[in-house]
């Protein structure tokens, strides 16, 4: 089967092209804004851009009967955050679309935390908010859109999220400690993260929400 994926370069996607390889599928991994011809003969999109690509009506021309969009928990709580305004605008255009669909709303990626301690940086200090989160390995992110991907179309959302819950200050510690990085990680409730004040309910997913299977120190231990 031939599953364009949009992003397919990125953390997820790269992932996400290779485990659809394994599986006897073809995948074609496509930068954001791709020309339409690269829908012909596919029958599944799966859309992991990080601002997303909107194909919408491409997609429903060529004849493509699943459109798998990549959001992220919180997109419909967080609505004074410009990056979670557009990832829930995102998701209006696909309910609203042509084409059958699957939204997967995502928690963070563990690989994404020293991305997180980067931007909150000053100095040698970094601000983060002790808000809880519940993130996951992107591997296993991947392997959930995998599977979407090639299942008939939900028409509906789905919450995907770790298997445990962290606050973010203490997750960003142990990150950095694991790779010697000296950085002082303070607690600051009034720290953004994307723009946004966040709270406990702010980024961990419903009580409904598939868990993914790896663990914290597991992804330590193989990263």
């Amino acid at each position: 089967m031939k599953i364009v994926v949009i992003g397919g370069t990125g953390l997820v996607g790269s992932k996400l092209v290779e485990r659809l390889r394994k599986d006897g599928h073809e995948p074609l991994a496509a930068s954001p804004g791709p020309r339409a011809d690269v829908l012909t003969g596919a029958r599944v999109v799966v859309d992991v851009a990080v601002l997303g690509c909107d194909l919408l009506d491409a997609e429903a021309a060529a004849g493509v009967g699943h459109h798998v969009t990549l959001s992220v928990v919180g997109s419909d709580r967080l609505p004074e955050s410009g990056y979670f305004r557009a990832k829930a605008a995102q998701e209006e255009r696909v309910r609203a679309g042509p084409v059958p669909y699957t939204i997967v709303r995502a928690t963070q990626c563990f690989e994404c935390i020293g991305r997180i301690a980067d931007s909150s940086t000053d100095g040698n200090t970094v601000r983060l908010s002790p808000a809880l989160v519940q993130p996951e390995a992107a591997d296993d992110v991947a392997g959930t859109l995998a599977e979407v991907a090639v299942g008939a179309p939900l028409e509906d959302t789905l919450e995907l999220a770790g298997p445990e819950a962290f606050h973010l200050d203490d997750l960003a510690r142990r990150v950095l400690s694991a790779s010697n990085d000296r950085r002082l990680v303070t607690s600051d409730v009034h720290a953004r993260y994307l723009g946004a004040e966040l709270d406990d309910r702010s980024l961990t997913p419903g009580d409904d929400a598939r868990i993914a299977p790896t663990r914290f120190e597991d992804w330590l231990d193989h990263r």
